[in-house]
């Protein structure tokens, strides 16, 4: 079997915005349409993945697992087919227990025959939840179970694991996982974004090429809307929060997983997402997670000022505002392997500007939630 996910995988998951109750057939076809006619595709969006309730609760009389009839009436096989032919790749999901959280056919017992259907089904990437498990039962064994039936199933298929703890951070790499949530689902409102990177914050020793820290599915663009949406509050967040969202996840190589209605995409959601030096940095042959500056005299304790090394040399740098009022942040290049002295260039990569060099750092006023990434080059 070859290495999978060298980089984090992209793409777009059902579940924010569909939520177990709307997914189906008409649903995923039009969301396919669109991630190619809005240009999710070209940018590097490949995975369409279709979360809980594509299963029916009764397996077949030869105990396979079988599409919903209502929901996907022409079976699971036609629609990756048709995610297929508009050059995406096909993400599926089950669980590890008797059920699946929508209250489906889990894999519990079945790991084996499930990932070879999988395969046949042409299934690229397997979103593995954790929920309904049989008591007592040892939650990295059932995790290892499914690692190896999909190595053993004939197919290339990428192993999101979905546990939702920080500690699996520590283990979920040894069961084949290629992803690995570290905290519960996100919510669509700025303290739920803000709980979640400060959660995976010094889990990046952990993180490597074909093995991935996943702080969960974007919630940029749900503008308050969908299943997440409204269980966020139904506010949502504003361009600036989205904006900084997204900039942290390229940062910390998280999965880019979109989860609003690709559809109904609006512009400046689509100049968030489509930003192509963000993804660059997200992309990086490096593979390195950024890591968190150190806390000293004039950089504070709740600035959140993260450094991401790239592979031609270059240092991302992300200044996260995560406070009420405007602050005024200081990089220095000390604490990132240069010299304090040392001349660097900079760019803005959310403005797409050159700045101009710079020696002996940079002060930046950040706006409230808000963020500000640059690309730095020594000379």
């Amino acid at each position: 079997m070859a290495m999978l996910a060298l980089k984090p995988p992209m793409g777009w998951n059902a579940w924010n915005y569909f939520g177990p109750g709307e997914i189906c057939e008409k649903v995923i076809k039009e969301t396919a349409d669109a991630m190619v006619d809005h240009g999710f595709l070209e940018a590097g969006y490949n995975i369409l993945s279709i979360d809980d309730r594509w299963m029916s609760k009764e397996r077949d009389a030869d105990g396979n697992l079988q599409a919903d009839p209502e929901r996907f009436p022409s079976g699971m096989k036609a629609i990756g087919d048709y995610i297929h032919s508009k050059g995406l790749k096909y993400g599926l999901y089950e669980g590890a227990g008797v059920l699946t959280y929508a209250g489906q056919a889990g894999s519990f017992g079945y790991e084996r025959q499930d990932a070879k259907k999988f395969a046949e089904w042409g299934v690229d990437l397997l979103k593995y939840d954790f929920g309904y498990t049989t008591p007592g039962a040892n939650e990295i064994n059932l995790f290892r179970r499914m690692g190896q039936a999909l190595r053993e199933s004939g197919r290339d298929i990428i192993f999101s694991a979905c546990l939702g703890r920080r500690e699996v951070a520590e283990w979920m790499k040894s069961c084949g996982a290629n992803m690995w949530r570290l905290c519960g689902d996100i919510t669509d409102n700025w303290d739920s974004i803000m709980k979640v990177i400060e959660n995976a914050i010094g889990l990046e020793p952990y993180a490597a090429k074909g093995a991935w820290n996943d702080p969960d599915m974007m919630v940029v663009g749900l503008n308050g809307q969908g299943y997440v949406g409204q269980i966020g509050g139904g506010k949502g967040c504003t361009v600036n929060e989205y904006e900084a969202h997204f900039a942290v996840w390229c940062m910390l190589c998280a999965p880019l997983l979109m989860g609003h209605d690709v559809r109904n995409t609006t512009p400046e959601i689509k100049k968030i997402l489509l930003n192509k030096e963000l993804i660059a940095i997200n992309q990086d042959d490096l593979g390195v997670v950024a890591y968190k500056m150190p806390h000293v005299s004039y950089i504070s304790d709740k600035d959140f000022i993260l450094a991401k090394p790239l592979a031609n040399g270059d240092i991302a740098f992300c200044l996260l505002n995560p406070r009420e009022t405007a602050r005024n942040m200081i990089l220095a290049w000390d604490f990132c392997g240069w010299e304090v002295t040392d001349t660097v260039r900079m760019r803005d990569v959310l403005l797409h500007e050159d700045m101009g060099e710079f020696k002996n750092g940079l002060a930046y006023r950040v706006e409230p939630h808000s963020a500000k990434v640059f690309r730095a080059t020594r000379i």
